[in-house]
């Protein structure tokens, strides 16, 4: 079973400092990402694994909840702590959560 986290539990711990893994595609991201959100699309995930800390949770966030879910498994399979965020990014925006758009280093 995915370990998941809501938003309201997201945005107390994004003001923490937490690790947020957005696994959207690149134009997606542009359009609106969490800030200090590492881009790491689900088609290229695994290319990036020694990025992703395993030393604390990494909070993996996409669009609505669908694609998180899938790479959540994977990391915890791999043995890294990770959560996937229930609604994704369009639930950080309906909450009206701060949004950075453009192109940003990833």
């Amino acid at each position: 079973m995915t370990r998941t986290t809501d938003i309201r539990t997201l945005a107390a711990r994004h003001r923490d400092g937490a690790f947020v893994l957005d696994v959207r595609e690149p134009g997606e991201y542009v359009r609106g990402h969490v800030p200090g959100a590492v881009l790491a699309p689900l088609s290229r995930v695994t290319t990036v694994l020694g990025s992703i800390p395993k030393d604390r949770p990494v909070h993996v966030i996409c669009a609505s909840g669908n694609r998180s879910r899938a790479v959540t498994d994977l990391l915890n399979g791999l043995g890294y702590d990770a959560v996937s965020v229930d609604g994704g990014t369009s639930a950080w925006i309906a909450a009206g959560l701060p949004v950075v758009t453009g192109t940003v280093a990833a």
